[in-house]
């Protein structure tokens, strides 16, 4: 039997450009679709789907993440004196079990693969989850739970995929697809960011992960891929052939909030999914 999964690494350190001014002295990853910020979706996914420690690579100025997931002590204060219990609820709704979450900084932005490879420590010998706030997914069960059940039949490591227009598949990590069972493919290579004419298919990585310790000794050698960076689809494609490898083709809507574009739609998608304020978006988006 595959050993459970408990650990998640949320890589939060990447400096949000696309969105300046805005992330200038706000984390990108506590932008706000409607009225949750997108680090606090991934946590509530993560939680939902079982897993226990959620680990955040984070980088300078990102000091209000983890205020985010404490007590705010004044504001609880007030809202209490007020008599505003159902605010402090929310509140308090994201604060987990003290020793829940863990912080480790990412020094340098050498890439995503250098992001997972600082959290190597906190990792240890176990397997562990990774998910991309930025990659909001919108599904019941959430992605990760998807990912979860799947590894628990299948073990090795899975990856959240998704089919992609051919000429975006140098956006994304793209799998060589083997046999399938439904909507579990076996992934028989990984390349990152292929050009359109040379991409062996168009289903493309998202930024959900379910991966074996190993893959960090991979990641050690700080090998330089796409980009200049150190990335994680080379290590990852490293594990196929020794290990299962798997790519699960989520259920759920997928937004990219690392562009405005897929900021803005999320919101609008969200907005028309809200019981309170979902006839009034759908009016004003009718009348324009």
């Amino acid at each position: 039997m595959a050993r459970a999964v408990k650990k998640i690494i949320l890589p939060v350190a990447g400096l949000g450009t696309r969105f300046l001014p805005a992330t200038k002295a706000i984390p990108k990853e506590m932008l706000p679709v409607l009225d949750k910020p997108l680090i606090q979706y991934a946590v509530e996914e993560a939680v939902a789907a079982g897993i226990e420690d959620i680990i955040l690579v984070t980088g300078r100025n990102k000091q209000v993440m983890e205020d985010h997931f404490d007590h705010a002590y004044e504001l609880e204060k007030i809202l209490q004196e007020k008599g505003k219990d159902e605010a402090l609820d929310i509140s308090r709704s994201m604060l987990l079990e003290e020793g829940r979450i863990s912080y480790v900084r990412q020094m340098r932005p050498l890439g995503l693969g250098h992001a997972i490879w600082c959290a190597r420590k906190l990792v240890g010998d176990a397997p562990f989850a990774v998910a991309l706030p930025d990659d909001l997914i919108i599904g019941k069960p959430g992605t990760l739970k998807q990912m979860v059940d799947a590894y628990d039949d299948l073990g090795g490591n899975i990856i959240a995929t998704m089919d992609v227009a051919r000429e975006d598949t140098s956006k994304y990590g793209v799998i060589t697809p083997g046999a399938r069972s439904g909507n579990r493919v076996a992934v028989e290579g990984l390349v990152e960011k292929p050009h359109p004419n040379d991409a062996p298919s168009t289903q493309a990585v998202v930024g959900r992960y379910i991966l074996q310790p190993e893959v960090m000794e991979h990641l050690n050698k700080k090998a330089i891929g796409a980009g200049g960076e150190i990335q994680l689809t080379d290590a990852m494609a490293e594990l196929i052939g020794n290990q299962p490898f798997h790519a699960l083709e989520f259920e759920g809507q997928r937004f990219d909030c690392g562009s405005k574009f897929g900021w803005l739609t999320a919101n609008l998608t969200m907005a028309t999914q809200d019981p309170v304020m979902a006839d009034q978006v759908r009016k004003f988006i009718n009348s324009q």
